[in-house]
């Protein structure tokens, strides 16, 4: 909504999409082990509309979308096809493990918003069409090129070895030491209490006298409104309030709302409506329609999240330790004068 900024941060909605959950991605964000961030409840995924019917008499012929050929394409192996352009073909295993590559942050992004999976299949094909042209030209024979690409094989060999030598075992973390890390997480794990507000918003600017008066009897008619037998919220929110909306915020956390709205709601019973509350950019006038108290999540609601963050932890440990002692047993021997010199020139 417009004016949600009034009263916090908009609520986020969590709605994955059936791609994504093919890929088996996790739509939980990682929280930290020494200090996770509780977590909002999810909203409601909104209902796909129903199918048109079809028509009785046949349509002109229309050019087919291109993914239209690609229902029952296999590869070599027997996978799907989940895209192409030219001659490449993006597979689904494909796709699976460029989605298993990303960090979590990007994995989490892709499960709530499925549409970034489309935007990532396109940016997988335009690779495929550059890499298609660089093989035509013998571009990455070129000898600098070709220096490149041995700087990013080192890399890329390096980084796979060290993942390789720095995994936890299976076995991490065993259930005492998942249930201890969980235990010393347990007061930010803490959901706040929750609000289901509904808001009517008339704008005011500030130093305008006339607005503000302007403002002041629209507010006035509002509560008149309000207060006759049998006055419906929404409807009044939706003729009277500048956001021409029915209202609803949804639920709100106590910790993400204005103080001075905050304060109207706590004194307020269910489905009750406050006073009229002036903050920066107008008038608020908020009802209250359902309160959800506090709780703290249990293991099994962030057990995956846990996991998957110890484990991350772990691994970072092992590098660390797996590098210091390859160091230990070969110690490196720096040219300090010519390591100095370079500085100095390279300041030239």
């Amino acid at each position: 909504m417009k004016r949600l900024s009034a009263i916090g941060s908009p609520r986020s909605n969590l709605v994955v999409g059936a791609a994504v959950a093919i890929l088996g991605l996790s739509a939980g964000t990682a929280f930290a082990q020494t200090a996770p961030a509780p977590q909002r409840p999810a909203q409601p995924a909104v209902k796909p509309k129903p199918a048109a019917p079809a028509a009785a008499a046949p349509t002109p012929a229309t050019p087919a979308p291109a993914t239209q050929g690609l229902a029952s394409t296999k590869t070599a192996g027997g996978d799907d096809v989940i895209a192409r352009v030219g001659e490449a073909n993006i597979s689904a295993e494909e796709l699976r493990a460029y989605v298993g590559a990303l960090g979590a942050r990007e994995q989490a992004a892709l499960a709530k918003d499925p549409a970034l999976l489309s935007q990532a299949v396109r940016m997988l094909l335009a690779n495929r069409l550059v890499l298609q042209e660089v093989i035509a030209k013998r571009w990455d024979q070129r000898p600098n090129v070709a220096a490149q690409l041995d700087r990013v094989r080192e890399n890329a060999l390096v980084e796979i070895y060290l993942q390789s030598v720095s995994t936890p075992p299976e076995s991490f973390p065993s259930e005492d030491e998942l249930q201890k890390v969980y235990d010393a997480n347990r007061s930010a794990l803490l959901v706040p209490r929750q609000f289901h507000l509904a808001q009517i918003f008339v704008a005011a600017k500030d130093g305008d006298k006339a607005a503000e008066d302007k403002a002041r009897k629209a507010i006035e008619s509002i509560q008149a409104k309000l207060r006759a037998p049998g006055a419906d919220f929404g409807a009044i929110a939706q003729a009277e309030s500048n956001s021409k909306s029915s209202g609803d915020l949804g639920w709100v956390a106590e910790n993400q709302i204005r103080p001075e709205i905050k304060a109207q709601v706590q004194g307020l019973a269910k489905n009750a409506v406050s006073e009229p509350v002036r903050l920066d950019d107008g008038w608020h006038i908020i009802k209250l329609i359902d309160t959800k108290a506090s709780y703290t999540r249990t293991l099994p609601e962030v057990r995956e999240q846990l996991v998957q963050q110890m484990r991350s932890e772990r691994a970072a440990v092992l590098r660390r330790a797996y590098l210091a002692e390859l160091l230990k047993q070969n110690p490196p021997i720096l040219n300090e004068l010519a390591l100095s010199n370079l500085l100095d020139n390279s300041r030239k």
